[in-house]
C-alpha cells in the first residue's frame, strides 16, 4: 500500500494553499474552460468539511445562491484550482458541520475565531 501512496505523491503537484478547516469562509478561484476560452470563476462560501488525505483529499464549500443552498466539492490536488483565499476563520467544534445545512437566519452564523497578533 505504501508503494501506491508514494507514486501518488510523485504524480500530483503540491500547491501551497493556506491552512483552512471546517467553519472557515473561503474564496476558491476555479479555472473554467468554455470552448477555447479560459476564465477564472470565484466561489465563496463556508467550508463544511475536509476529507481524505494526500492526492484524494477534498473539501466541501457551501454558499447561498439567492434562497437556495449550493454545495460544491473541490479536490485539493485539482489543477483547475487557481487559488484559495481564507476571508474569515470560523470557530466551530466539529470537523464536519453538516448541521449547518438546516440552519437559516441568525442561527446560520458562525462565530469568528479571535486572532491575537501583536
Amino acid at each position: 500500500m505504501d508503494i501506491i501512496r508514494e507514486i501518488q505523491q510523485e504524480l500530483t503537484e503540491v500547491q501551497n494553499f493556506p491552512t483552512f478547516s471546517a467553519g472557515d469562509t473561503v474564496i476558491v478561484s476555479y479555472k473554467i474552460k468554455e470552448g477555447n476560452k479560459e476564465r477564472i470563476q470565484q466561489y465563496q462560501g463556508v467550508v463544511l468539511q475536509r476529507r481524505g488525505s494526500g492526492a484524494t483529499e477534498t473539501f466541501t464549500v457551501r454558499k447561498m445562491s439567492g434562497n437556495v443552498g449550493v454545495e460544491r466539492i473541490f479536490p485539493i490536488a485539482s489543477p483547475f484550482i487557481d487559488s484559495i483565499t481564507v476571508t474569515k476563520r470560523g470557530s466551530v467544534r466539529r470537523a464536519r458541520i453538516f448541521y449547518f445545512r438546516e440552519r437559516t437566519g441568525k442561527s446560520a452564523r458562525i462565530k469568528e475565531k479571535r486572532s491575537f497578533s501583536h
